[in-house]
């Protein structure tokens, strides 16, 4: 791997696992070829076994620029290409990537920056959901408020300081290296696990809105509910492993979930009360779910009108989407009962 670039400044490793990402890699990739930081860098590809030309795709970018290095990741997850890619970089800073972002020229010179002058182990911003279509641009926008992914830093900015997690992040390698790298056993929502073993080790992870990074989201609804519950799905099996770890906001999306089934039921019982003669006290259920659809269309009102009325309309199916969705998957991750549905939900 040639070494480029100031060898006065600190090295830095860029590593991304990718697997099926052959409409968003090449984007991912250009953008950090095009930093202005002018330390020396690498660009680690972890391939996966994908089918839908990707394969081709980083191994013809490889053979054309030699600081883009492609390695082997036969298991085909995430954390394990993040760990395959890490232990084959070279530099002592470790960029994490994903296929699906796009990285300002200024990320690397500001994370590097920011790392050398808080002395952090992981340094992070926000992602900066970005959408092309008209399903996209609701999607994106669900993501950057708080009726949508909760409202983390990350996801709508904040204060520059100390935080929990991070979107992506800049490591020092050491670090990752004596904390153990990250989790394979855990698919999704590995991030945030091993921040936790960061700070328990008495690491610090900052956030830093001067870092933000494009992303892409999914581009249809079932591969958005896809991911919603491959999320929520991971993050409740997270919240049962680290129970003492895990904040009161994990639980809203799942608590909805359960009012608005139950209110449902009920409302149902409702109408065959109504319908055999009796007191139909049990309609009273149907407020619940009409709360919640209120709540909807308050919210799209509220926060999708910017992006124009096709986007809106799809606000009004994307968020209970994301809810519901990432609401199920958390309660069927919690009670564990995902022994044959999380091998399918790694990405």
């Amino acid at each position: 791997m040639p070494r480029t670039g100031d060898e006065s400044l600190t090295g830095v490793s860029y590593v991304m696992p990718v697997l099926n990402e052959v409409t968003h890699v090449r984007a991912a990739v250009d953008s950090l070829l095009h930093q202005d930081y002018d330390g020396p860098f690498e660009v680690t590809l972890a391939l996966g076994p994908s089918i839908d030309g990707t394969t081709e795709l980083v191994e013809d970018m490889a053979a054309i620029d030699p600081r883009i290095r492609v390695v082997d990741n036969e298991i085909g997850s995430t954390p394990a290409g993040l760990n395959t890619a890490i232990l084959a970089s070279t530099f002592p800073v470790v960029i994490r990537v994903d296929a699906h972002s796009v990285l300002p020229p200024d990320y690397a010179r500001i994370a590097v920056e920011t790392l050398d002058r808080t002395g952090a182990d992981n340094v992070g911003g926000i992602m900066d959901a970005q959408g092309e279509s008209p399903f996209q641009k609701s999607v994106a926008r669900a993501y950057g408020t708080k009726v949508g992914l909760g409202g983390t830093p990350f996801h709508v900015g904040g204060q520059e300081g100390e935080a929990e997690t991070v979107y992506l992040g800049c490591f020092r390698k050491e670090s990752l290296i004596r904390v153990g790298l990250f989790d394979e056993t855990i698919k999704r929502g590995q991030d945030w696990e091993l921040n936790r073993r960061l700070r328990k080790a008495g690491g610090l992870v900052w956030f830093t809105p001067q870092l933000k990074v494009t992303y892409r989201p999914r581009p249809s609804l079932s591969r958005l509910a896809r991911q919603m519950l491959s999320t929520g799905l991971w993050r409740g099996e997270l919240a049962r492993r680290f129970p003492a770890a895990n904040g009161i906001r994990y639980f809203i999306p799942p608590l909805m979930v359960l009012g608005v089934t139950v209110g449902v039921l009920l409302g149902l019982g409702g109408l065959v009360q109504l319908a055999v003669g009796a007191l139909p006290w049990l309609l009273a259920g149907f407020v619940i779910p009409a709360v919640y659809l209120v709540f909807v269309i308050a919210a799209t009102i509220a926060v999708a009108r910017p992006d124009g009325f096709r986007s809106a309309l799809w606000f009004l199916v994307v968020l209970p989407c994301i809810h519901f969705c990432w609401g199920i998957g958390f309660v069927l991750g919690y009670l564990k009962l995902t022994s044959n549905i999380t091998a399918h939900t790694g990405r």
